[in-house]
């Protein structure tokens, strides 16, 4: 099949594909004119990529992974790499979250502003402070 046609059936543009192709996710064989073409089970190979990638895998890694999955085995050196991504995303989760709740934070200060958050209201409210900062 050629790109286009393994593009409509994963639902992968064609530039992802080519990408894949370029990182070793995937290959395809070239005819006369140089067209790409791919077998059936390279339908297979973009959903799997897909999954990977879905669960945040970067593509270094899926490059890495790949072999195993193609000899259908897992390794050591497998496990810790997918151990190593778990980590990372756990790590980008926690700071995700503090960064939300001091977005949080800030909105309600904007819903309900004080003069201790305020300038504005300090200086409209408390004239006097705004004197003595000046």
């Amino acid at each position: 099949m050629r790109i286009g046609d393994l593009a409509a059936r994963t639902g992968v543009s064609v530039r992802s594909l080519r990408y894949y192709e370029e990182q070793g996710m995937l290959t395809a064989s070239r005819t006369g004119s140089g067209q790409r073409t791919y077998g059936t089970e390279a339908v297979d190979r973009v959903r799997l990529v897909q999954q990977l990638f879905a669960a945040g895998l970067p593509s270094r890694t899926i490059v890495q992974l790949l072999p195993c999955v193609d000899a259908g085995t897992a390794t050591p050196e497998s496990f810790a790499l997918l151990v190593q991504e778990r980590d990372r995303i756990t790590t980008q989760l926690a700071e995700l979250t503090a960064a939300r709740d001091r977005l949080d934070e800030v909105i309600h200060i904007s819903e309900h502003p004080t003069p201790e958050h305020c300038p504005t209201l300090r200086t409209t409210l408390f004239p006097e402070d705004a004197e003595a900062a000046a």
